[in-house]
């Protein structure tokens, strides 16, 4: 999808978070792919991402 990662652990560690999801029906944006990955290289803080999942900024 284009979303950029530092190095190759942030990307298999996104991509564990995103592949778990989809199993349960998520389907992953440009937007909700750099909010994992922002989470995972902790740019933002566990409640920064429940606050952006609930207000829908992933879509």
């Amino acid at each position: 999808m284009g979303v950029q990662f530092p190095d190759l652990k942030t990307l298999e560690s996104t991509a564990n978070a995103i592949g778990t999801n989809m199993f349960e029906g998520f389907e992953p944006t440009f937007k909700s792919i750099e909010l994992i990955r922002d989470y995972v290289l902790e740019k933002i803080t566990f409640a920064e991402f429940i606050k952006f999942a609930k207000e829908k900024a992933y879509v």
